[in-house]
């Protein structure tokens, strides 16, 4: 099962009144807050200088504008992913708390098919109850790159987060909670695809309904 651009597009039906802007890895482009409810933040063609990210042991950081938030990694292999159809989910979606920087531990060695020297795209999902937000990053995975020391890893609470610790990630409540994985599907890179905490069955159901009124 992939994610559709038709569930993705409902978060377009709300007003977003909060952002993110992605710190690490760079995004494909200059954050642009209109587009960001919208496919990688309106950037459609993947960048030929694609940034270096480990395959184990990496992290995410973005800048939250929202005090509460849902936030989750999906991932394509696809040399010039176009829509949501491209992409399955790399990382659980977790409920953070607390504006300002925030830090996802992200070990890509952990899904299925994923090598050294592969390029992919990452697509950062981001919901802070007003709508979801998109930002990408293209990618060269590396088992020998390290994250520069003067990239910062840090949460709300001002205090260093901990990439190899991808259960948990310290937040201004301390704590953060993922949603339970579902099972893998076939023809999928992703070895725990999970459902955000608004739950993917609740998005399908909106979807139809919002399909009977046009």
């Amino acid at each position: 099962m992939r994610f559709t651009s038709a569930v993705f597009s409902l978060g377009l039906l709300t007003a977003v009144s909060a952002h993110f802007q992605m710190q690490f890895p760079p995004p494909r482009g200059v954050f642009v807050e209109d587009n960001e409810p919208t496919f990688c933040d309106g950037y459609t063609t993947a960048l030929s200088n694609r940034s270096q990210f480990p395959l184990s042991g990496g992290f995410i950081s973005i800048n939250s504008e929202h005090p509460q938030f849902t936030f989750g990694v999906l991932i394509s292999t696809s040399a010039n992913p176009t829509s949501f159809q491209n992409f399955t989910q790399a990382v659980a979606f977790a409920s953070e708390s607390g504006e300002g920087p925030f830090c996802l531990p992200v070990d890509l060695s952990t899904v299925s098919g994923l090598t050294s020297g592969q390029n992919v795209t990452i697509q950062t999902v981001f919901d802070g109850g007003d709508g979801q937000l998109y930002q990408c990053s293209d990618l060269t995975l590396s088992s020998d790159f390290t994250i520069p020391s003067d990239v910062a890893c840090k949460n709300t609470t001002g205090t260093s987060a901990d990439p190899t610790s991808s259960g948990s990630s310290s937040s201004q409540t301390g704590s953060s909670s993922q949603t339970s994985a579902a099972p893998s599907p076939t023809n999928s890179p992703s070895s725990a695809y999970t459902t955000s905490a608004m739950g993917l069955a609740g998005l399908f159901s909106i979807a139809g309904a919002v399909a009977a009124m046009l």
